[in-house]
């Protein structure tokens, strides 16, 4: 399970107790520079990304790889790459990209996204600012309040680099793998409407829709344990 730009291996702590208990193994992987991991931007490559995932996935076969937001894209890489390993692919408001995109590229096919007028591109550190102000409008909208104030004195800025670089995806390998896609409807960030987009441009072989923020795996948890122990079977 791989969390999304300006976020870390926490976000899915409420959902992975629930897959746990129907005996699945989960592997939570905390993107490098994100969380408690202060390592310098100027280190940090989507392949940096790439490479995590590949190593917690290790030997393993049959994966279910989960990417949520941004990581939508780490995800599709890593299928690129191990296809042999990867049993499905779940897109939780994810980018879904084709190959040449990069999450900066997606981002401007979007203009129901609030983000756009909340970011600081600051070049010189090569990192991304969200403004503090609005990050429950744009994350975490229908989160209680205590949890918004959380997200918002907690984010941190996110690695430049690896948002703008463009995934090498081939139909023979990533083409090749089954695709889940996971909506949420009153999302701010990957609108709906976005969503709904690289569906349709996409291979997708089922859809789920839950009526959330960006962030389901706060406000609705179970619903999306649910979700994704039923594509695990």
């Amino acid at each position: 399970m791989i969390h999304g730009a300006w976020s870390d291996a926490s976000s899915w702590d409420a959902v992975v107790p629930q897959l746990k208990k129907q005996g699945n193994e989960v592997i939570t992987v905390n993107l490098t520079g994100h969380g408690a991991d202060n390592t310098s931007f100027a280190e940090i490559t989507f392949k940096t990304y790439v490479d995590q995932v590949k190593s917690a996935i290790g030997s393993r076969k049959e994966v279910v790889l989960v990417g949520h937001s941004f990581a939508g894209l780490v995800i599709s890489q890593v299928a690129e790459d191990i296809p042999g390993q990867i049993g499905e692919l779940i897109y939780l408001a994810a980018a879904l990209p084709h190959n040449g995109e990069s999450l900066l590229s997606l981002a401007q096919q979007d203009p129901g996204s609030h983000i756009g007028k909340s970011l600081t591109v600051d070049k010189e550190h090569g990192q991304a600012i969200i403004a503090k102000d609005a990050v429950a409008d744009i994350f975490a909208a229908d989160a209680p309040p205590p949890v918004q104030q959380y997200l918002a004195s907690h984010i941190k800025p996110e690695p430049l680099a690896p948002l703008a670089t463009p995934v090498q995806l081939t139909e023979q390998n990533f083409g090749s793998i089954r695709k889940v896609f996971i909506h949420t409807v009153n999302d701010n960030a990957i609108s709906y409407g976005a969503q709904q987009h690289m569906v349709k441009a996409g291979k997708v072989d089922k859809v789920y829709t839950l009526s959330s923020s960006h962030t389901p795996f706060i406000s609705m948890p179970d619903k999306l344990a649910d979700i994704i122990i039923s594509e695990s079977k």
